[in-house]
């Protein structure tokens, strides 16, 4: 089975197959028991929201991991995919900039700090 750090790479190709925009891969582990990391990407549109969560779904299932959780599907203005040691938001830019989680989650550090690719700093 993947550790949550390869799930987190895993969400973020997917999402990248799918032209998800803006995407934000957060380590939270310090921060929250909830979850490792937070995923965070910009659709265009509705469809495209769904578009971005079900190929992430397929995805993670392909790879044999489990989906735990899929809810907003129904307004999809923000839908959160649940897998566990990684959480995905998938959001329209109004609903994201109107959250602003990256802000939210991201108070000890630096505006640019965090890369877009999880491998790409390993806090562990």
């Amino acid at each position: 089975s993947l550790n949550t750090k390869q799930l987190s790479a895993l969400a973020v190709k997917a999402l990248e197959d799918m032209k998800g925009q803006d995407i934000v891969c957060l380590n939270v582990k310090k921060l929250t028991q909830i979850t490792d990391y937070m995923v965070i990407v910009t659709g265009t549109s509705t469809t495209h929201l769904r578009s971005l969560a079900d190929e992430l779904g397929k995805q993670v299932k392909a790879a044999g991991e489990p989906v735990l959780g899929d809810e907003g599907r129904l307004q999809a203005e923000w839908i959160l995919v649940d897998l566990g040691g990684v959480i995905v938001h998938i959001m329209l830019a109004r609903s994201r900039a109107l959250y602003s989680l990256e802000d939210l989650w991201n108070f000890d550090s630096k505006p640019g700090e965090i890369p877009v690719d999880p491998a790409a700093k390993d806090e562990n």
